[in-house]
């Protein structure tokens, strides 16, 4: 698959879920890098109109189509539009999604369908209509998981069930368009626990407000990689190691995470916040929208270092090896240099001498020497 992605300046883009939340975040985000053309969609219309005003007062051509993502023809006509409107989409996002809080026997099968129609299904209809205008000129399909795509979050079952499916679907997209060299790129986004009115559109059958567990993060960070993921291809991303570390523990421990989830399972996800009820429950219809956070008082993590990490794979293999090393050489003895023998000066032979006891001093040979002079030359030897 020959397939160079295009400049975000360059771009059309779709965005679902646009109206609050993740899509608003990354609608703005596009538009501040200058994106071409912004299509944006939600069930509410008026609060999607309003979007499109300030991003078109900023200088980006915006449009609004209020669509269903759970009915295809309404997708089909969200195409169409971006089709009669910019010619052509090089971006899609599939980023609309509803939530339930509550336990398995108390949630109606019909409100679970639902949940699937919009999360799973939905996804699916976006995610067939852009493949098909995209096998002619590229593009890319960014869908929008979650780390519970990865571990089920119990009082957010279904939620979790369907992260899954999303997944599943995802990957086999991506496998199925790259063996037919399709010139799309697939791509998978997982976000941790995120301040958004996500917990304030959910339908809610717990006996108290609801939250997502901590730490939470800006939904800026995942704007942040969808915009990325426009330009650059990459397989999954994850924002927040909080929430990536608790999936990643779950295959080495699963048991141990399912208790230590049962614990804090219901304390992590409620709040005595009071929520603005004017906000909830959008299960089965828009309800108010224009906000990127939540109400709730605590203050998201503004970075994510897992993130960074997967954005810049090569500087930071280089800086986690530069620290190895630094450590390394801390901890690690340095062999000692072998000390040098002192080696004895070495003087050349010298004949022994001895004192005389005629009080003269002679130097004479000492026992046992042979003259080096030939037999010859030497001096007569006396007798005695």
């Amino acid at each position: 698959m020959k397939f160079h992605q295009k400049p975000v300046e360059d771009q059309i883009v779709v965005i679902t879920g646009a109206s609050s939340g993740i899509g608003l975040a990354t609608a703005r985000l596009f538009a501040e890098r200058g994106v071409r053309g912004l299509v944006l969609v939600a069930r509410n219309q008026e609060a999607l109109q309003e979007v499109a005003r300030e991003l078109n007062s900023r200088g980006t051509r915006a449009i609004a189509v209020a669509a269903d993502v759970s009915k295809r023809e309404d997708l089909e006509r969200v195409a169409q539009t971006t089709l009669d409107t910019f010619g052509s989409f090089d971006t899609w996002v599939n980023d609309a999604a509803v939530a339930l809080y509550g336990t398995l026997d108390r949630i109606p099968l019909q409100d679970q369908r639902q949940l699937f129609e919009i999360n799973y299904w939905g996804l699916v209809n976006g995610s067939l209509i852009a493949a098909d205008r995209m096998r002619k000129h590229g593009g890319t399909i960014i869908n929008l998981g979650s780390v519970l795509s990865e571990r089920t979050m119990m009082l957010q079952t279904q939620y979790s069930a369907s992260k899954h499916a999303v997944k599943g679907f995802t990957d086999g997209l991506r496998m199925e368009l790259e063996s037919e060299g399709a010139p799309v790129w697939v791509t998978l986004i997982k976000p941790s626990s995120i301040d958004t009115p996500y917990v304030e559109h959910a339908r809610n059958y717990l006996d108290a407000e609801t939250a997502v567990p901590p730490p939470a993060y800006d939904p800026n960070l995942v704007a942040k990689a969808i915009v990325f993921a426009a330009e650059n291809p990459r397989r999954e991303l994850t924002i927040g190691f909080g929430g990536w570390v608790i999936g990643a523990m779950g295959k080495v421990a699963p048991r141990m995470v399912d208790r230590a989830m049962e614990w804090t399972g219901y304390s992590a996800q409620t709040t005595s916040h009071r929520e603005r009820p004017q906000m909830r429950d959008n299960l089965y219809r828009a309800r108010e929208d224009g906000d990127v956070y939540s109400s709730l008082p605590q203050e998201p993590r503004k970075t994510s270092l897992l993130l960074e990490a997967q954005l810049h794979p090569v500087t930071t293999a280089a800086v986690l090896a530069g620290v190895g090393a630094a450590i390394a050489a801390l901890f690690i003895p340095r062999p000692s240099r072998p000390s040098k023998a002192r080696r004895r000066p070495t003087t050349p032979y010298r004949s022994m001498g001895r004192r005389m006891g005629n009080g003269h001093d002679k130097r004479v040979m000492g026992p046992g020497h042979f003259t080096q002079r030939h037999p010859e030359t030497a001096p007569p030897q006396p007798r005695h």
